[in-house]
């Protein structure tokens, strides 16, 4: 697979200090401020707006390159499915969960779809490129059989 390479021309900052600042709002679910202080501990004297610039401008691409490295998840997934109350109204949150308890993607939705469910799983194992060797549902949801096949090419 062939890595996007970023360019950097045209910044005052190197691109070590472009990519650090991105990876750590992105990463580590920082607020623009703090990283902006962060930076500042460090010598660098670069203001808030500049990182949202930074991340809006590199931050797809710097997660794409990283997305290779990330670890395997786990061979058994949970699907669960939740209802909560966002300003009144009842919404359903399917959530996808490794063993370790990481988890993979997550949809909200109005109403119960069993169909939206079913593409969140298919989508995970295109993303991830292999099936689970099990994926716990609350029953309700698929049969076996529909949990256990092959993703679409």
């Amino acid at each position: 697979m062939i890595q996007p390479s970023i360019n950097y021309k045209r910044h005052r900052f190197p691109p070590e200090i472009i990519a650090h600042a991105a990876w750590l709002y992105v990463r580590f679910n920082l607020s623009l401020r703090e990283v902006e202080e962060m930076m500042l501990k460090r010598g660098i004297d670069v203001s808030y707006e500049t990182v949202r610039r930074w991340t809006r401008k590199f931050g797809s691409l710097i997660a794409h390159n990283l997305r290779p490295r990330q670890a395997r998840p786990g061979d058994v997934w949970n699907l669960d499915e939740v209802v909560v109350k966002i300003a009144g109204r009842s919404f359903w949150l399917w959530r996808a969960v490794d063993q370790d308890g990481v988890v993979f993607d997550e949809i909200l939705q109005p109403r119960r779809d069993k169909r939206a469910a079913k593409r969140l799983l298919v989508r995970l194992m295109k993303r991830w490129g292999f099936v689970p060797r099990r994926i716990i549902t609350d029953k309700l949801l698929l049969r076996h059989s529909e949990a256990s096949c092959r993703p679409p090419p």
